[in-house]
């Protein structure tokens, strides 16, 4: 988020005074960006989040540093942790450099103040002192290559590495596994001891005893499952607020070269998570777990009917081994659904989206044959991995009852050679059955497991491309520009494309310069000013913002520092002020009202009885194309940025709307840094240089008036 409460909130300052105290600087809107808070609640959204890790610790990452939230007396902190930051009352901080127990005075420098260190009595400052401080610890940043690879490799672990968190309620769900399963054995020994000793000598008080002493064990076992599933559904939140915030923040940190083509597609990978998280929440878990005690069932059936153990090993052999015949086939078949619902996903978020085109251009019937020819395939492949799941269930019901069967016969056998009770043969019937069961739901696990491991191959992929800002990289701290830009050798071609947008052009914007740009369509005027936002990277030579290459820079510093008008203007389901503030959320009134002013988008709310509450719609679909733009403009002035990119802002506006914002912009563009992109000549009123290109080339650049007059000539 970027916004002005961010950057002046104490604790906020805090921690870019500790990042300049550590030789580390940073700005609050490079530490701020990106993390979830509130826009009516920012102050106490700093400190955490419903749910998440705390806010202020995910910023003081970002920066180095490892923090504590601790509760302290000022004479109980030592001087080992300092530089700390204190936590003051009315919501205020200050970060305390040294403490003199002695002379009872500390260091201590308000950053809403100066950065100058200031002396104060420690009476004083516990007057103010909320008894809680934190202390950072800072990381080690190793940027040899080796090392860079190795953490390249450990970001594959972000699934496993989130589960490992938990180890120790995993362990907790271990151990009470143990118990219930050990409860399992009860049961039949029970069983038996009732048949061979209790009944033959028809020892009722005998029974009673042994039927409470089971109450009482099934009671616990009761017990133990409700607790089995809560520590499993902790888990579940837990990691689920962890794993979904680092998929959304990979997804949105994601250079847009590794941007999919398919939105939908995309989409669908991110909604899968839902199934992954599924698999170690479920019941099939649970049954994973008892998967190595079927061995202690073995052990007792062993000792209570010796080689009758040899027929539900040849069950579970059986099960198993067709299981393992399967696992192929319903892998192939669950990847092969996978792909194609992203396929139907993608055509449903396009079709809704473009809902309106396609009934202007009468295309419902392509478009529904499309959908049809889409779900017919995932039904067909649906199909088949329904009907390999259902044959290992139908198939592991069919071995457990033969497994009944068998031992009834041999265990008669037995018990006429005298080999075994009665009871030790009904205890090995319940036994086995229990023994067996986990056999009979690796359908489910399977099932779940090649589900599981189609998802999480799918979002590996993307929580491995590159992002805009990763992790390790420490950015050159820029937090006030002057305006100049500069292209050299700059060649840049988009994602699977042949042709270059771009072919080598060097180019310079002076401070304060405003600038035309225009060419034909595909010319790459549209380039630049993605360039310059640092959206993407040149292919060749380098863009310079104050003369440093961009790509050393923060993107939330560089676009901090830019207002952008782009070519297609995209609102958000909302109100027109809430548009208007996306940026901004913290602006005040005055702001807005001047930002509004300039886009002219009074001109339309002030005749609506809504006003600058009037609902856009989805993508603004509520408004008119030259409305939008008059939103994109009074948006992308809010800021007092040094540098303003305009990307044929009035193209859609009428010619008096057009007028109203081209007077306003020259108002407003006074001492900027202005590139006008534009086809229409009325804009360039604005500009005092204008720049031709074609083909991805300048090919005229000079003052306005003497390119505009070699244009008229055909030179």
């Amino acid at each position: 988020m970027s916004n002005k409460s961010v950057q002046t909130d104490p604790l906020m300052l805090c921690l870019v005074l500790l990042t300049k105290l550590n030789n580390r600087p940073a700005t609050a809107e490079s530490l701020s960006h990106g993390l979830p808070m509130d826009p009516s609640a920012v102050r106490q959204q700093l400190f955490s989040t419903e749910g998440g890790k705390a806010n202020f610790s995910r910023a003081a990452a970002r920066a180095g540093f490892n923090t504590s939230l601790v509760k302290r007396k000022l004479k109980h902190i030592p001087s080992v942790v300092l530089p700390a930051i204190l936590l003051l009352k009315d919501d205020s901080a200050c970060v305390v450099t040294a403490i003199d127990k002695e002379s009872g005075t500390a260091e201590i420098i308000v950053p809403q103040m100066d950065d100058v260190a200031q002396s104060i009595t420690l009476d004083k400052l516990n007057e103010e002192y909320l008894g809680y401080a934190f202390f950072l610890k800072k990381i080690y940043l190793d940027n040899r290559p080796e090392y860079q690879e190795k953490e390249l490799t450990s970001d594959k672990n972000w699934f496993f590495g989130t589960l490992w968190r938990f180890k120790g309620i995993y362990a907790n769900v271990i151990l009470a596994s143990l118990i219930v399963n050990i409860f399992v054995i009860v049961g039949p020994l029970f069983t038996m001891n009732v048949y061979d000793r209790i009944i033959p000598h028809n020892a009722v008080d005998t029974l009673w005893v042994l039927a409470v002493g089971m109450f009482i064990i099934y009671s616990f076992d009761l017990l133990l499952k409700f607790i089995r599933t809560y520590f499993l559904e902790v888990i579940a939140k837990k990691s689920d607020v962890i794993l979904s915030s680092k998929i959304f923040e990979q997804a949105m940190n994601i250079r847009m070269r590794e941007k999919p083509r398919s939105v939908g597609s995309f989409a669908n990978n991110i909604k899968d998570f839902d199934s992954i998280r599924s698999f170690y929440s479920s019941s099939a878990l649970v049954a994973f777990i008892d998967f190595p005690f079927v061995i202690i069932f073995l052990l007792v059936i062993s000792y209570v009917a010796g080689i009758l153990v040899f027929v539900p090993i040849a069950i579970i052999i059986l099960i198993l081994g067709y299981s393992l015949i399967v696992r192929k086939p319903l892998q192939r078949s669950i990847e092969s659904t996978y792909e194609s619902s992203a396929r139907k996903n993608g055509l449903l978020i396009e079709s809704l989206s473009n809902l309106e085109n396609i009934k202007a251009f009468n295309a419902s019937s392509n478009v529904q044959w499309s959908w049809e020819e889409r779900t017919g395939d995932i039904a067909g492949k649906s199909l088949r991995s329904r009907m390999l799941s259902s044959s290992l269930s139908t198939v592991s019901v069919f071995f457990t009852q033969l497994a009944t069967v068998a031992i009834v016969v041999v265990g008669v056998y037995l018990i006429r050679e005298g080999e075994l009770t009665m009871g030790g043969l009904i205890a090995t019937v319940i036994l086995s059955s229990r023994t067996i069961s986990p056999m009979s739901q690796v359908a489910a696990l399977l099932s779940n497991y090649q589900q599981m491991k189609t998802s999480l191959n799918a979002l590996n992929d993307l929580m491995e491309k590159d992002v805009e800002r990763p992790e390790k990289k420490s950015f050159l701290s820029r937090p006030v520009f002057k305006g100049s830009i500069e292209f050299k050798n700059v060649s840049f071609s988009y994602p699977d494309e042949t042709n270059s947008a771009l072919d080598g052009i060097s180019l310079r914007f002076n401070p304060k310069e405003r600038v035309g740009v225009i060419g034909q369509v595909g010319s790459g005027k549209s380039t630049l000013s993605k360039l310059i936002l640092g959206l993407y990277e040149p292919t060749e030579g380098a863009v310079f913002v104050d003369g440093i290459d961009i790509q050393q820079m923060d993107p939330a510093d560089l676009r901090h520092n830019i207002s952008y008008v782009p070519q297609d203007i995209t609102l958000f389901s909302g109100s027109v002020r809430e548009n208007i503030v996306f940026k901004a959320p913290q602006s005040d009134d005055e702001e807005i009202i001047e930002a509004v002013k300039i886009g002219n988008v009074n001109s339309f709310t002030d005749r609506h009885p809504m006003g600058l509450d009037l609902w856009v719609g989805e993508r603004g679909a509520n408004i008119s194309g030259g409305q939008r733009q008059a939103v994109g403009v009074a948006r992308a002035m809010l800021t007092d940025s040094p540098i303003v990119l305009l990307d044929e802002p009035t193209n859609s506006m009428d010619f008096t709307s057009e007028a109203k914002v081209i007077e306003n912009l020259k108002k407003a563009t006074e001492g900027k840094t202005t590139i006008v992109i534009t086809h229409k000549p009325s804009i360039l009123a604005i500009v005092d240089r204008l720049i031709v290109m074609d083909s991805g080339k300048v090919v005229m650049d000079g003052p306005k008036n003497e390119v505009l007059q070699k244009l008229g000539k055909g030179k």
